[in-house]
């Protein structure tokens, strides 16, 4: 079955509008699906865009080993409004794979409003992430998978990739490593894979935390910092990586960006002690020193420098605890 989405609309505001070449026509709902008696185990969200190449062999590999394996799943491939053939192609392989729903959005929306609106409508008590572009072995899902069923201490099981195939790779695998440790850092956690696209986790556990996700590839890094800031355990396993098929989404700059300032937001929404007081603590280390000196070598008198320096310390730490006062005082 498939539906079309306003990636635009809220979680709360989503409306779905029967696919004409559907077979049924679902009436129009906002509420979540209701998973207690779906039968499915198992969620794959699939987010495709552009993927014409491609999308259909990537069906086939993941529908082949989810067949073999022993649990029941749906494969929910997301058209993250497509300009090429790739939806066509998707309703073509509806009507093969049994498990498969569609699910369209009528604008673009970007990879994290679609891994966002997959999670929110799986039906399965785990859900997996992966992507389209034969770069991650889904045939390991089920692994993945098995992992996290097996150990109920484990809240999600992470695809930690052991090499770089990606575009831009020179300057790609500095910028990676540098992001990845200060997430460490900032976390005092150690992070093999931050922004792995392959991953499994339990729904229920991820629901609190879907709001938080950007639209873009950063969602990845957010879903990994909010289960480690608030004591999910998370476990890596090493797989292997493939060049993707097609042209690649990823803009070295912008992206970038967007993972580094996606990382200090989650921290500071979770921990903001951990970002605001170090360079407090700093200048008011320097303001103090710098005070002593202007004391010792011109009694009576501060430069305007070190007055500022120390101020500034001060209102940043003022910040830092006022932000504390209003995590810890938080409901969500």
């Amino acid at each position: 079955m498939s539906t079309t989405i306003d990636p635009g609309r809220t979680s709360d505001e989503h409306h779905f509008q029967a696919d004409p070449n559907s077979a049924s026509n679902p009436a129009s709902t906002n509420a979540a699906p209701d998973t207690t008696n779906s039968g499915v185990e198992v969620s794959i969200v699939l987010p495709c865009y552009n993927e014409q190449e491609h999308v259909l062999a990537e069906i086939e590999r993941i529908t082949e080993v989810m067949d073999a394996s022993v649990y029941s799943y749906e494969l929910l491939a997301i058209d993250d409004a497509s300009t090429d053939q790739t939806l066509d192609i998707l309703r073509a392989a509806e009507t093969r794979f049994a498990p498969l729903r569609v699910i369209a959005f009528s604008s673009n929306g970007g990879s994290g409003t679609a891994r966002r609106i997959g999670t929110q409508q799986a039906q399965g008590r785990i859900v997996v992430w992966t992507d389209a572009d034969m770069s991650y072995p889904n045939e390991r899902i089920p692994e993945l998978v098995e992992t996290l069923d097996k150990d109920e201490s484990v809240d999600q099981v992470v695809g930690a990739r052991t090499s770089e195939q990606g575009s831009h790779k020179l300057l790609r695998v500095p910028a990676k490593w540098i992001i990845r440790k200060l997430a460490e850092r900032l976390t005092n956690t150690e992070i093999p894979d931050l922004n792995s696209g392959l991953r499994a986790f339990r729904r229920e556990t991820s629901l609190p935390y879907l709001r938080l996700l950007p639209p873009g590839f950063s969602c990845v890094t957010t879903i990994t910092m909010a289960f480690l800031h608030n004591q999910h355990s998370i476990h890596y396993l090493p797989i292997g990586y493939s060049k993707r098929s097609g042209t690649s989404k990823f803009h070295f700059v912008r992206d970038a960006y967007r993972y580094i300032l996606q990382v200090v937001r989650m921290v500071m929404y979770f921990n903001p002690l951990k970002v605001l007081m170090p360079p407090s603590l700093i200048l008011l280390t320097v303001g103090g020193a710098k005070a002593a000196y202007d004391v010792i070598t011109q009694p009576v008198r501060l430069a305007t420098n070190t007055v500022l320096i120390f101020l500034t310390g001060l209102i940043i730490a003022s910040l830092a605890l006022l932000a504390d006062l209003i995590v810890r005082s938080r409901t969500d």
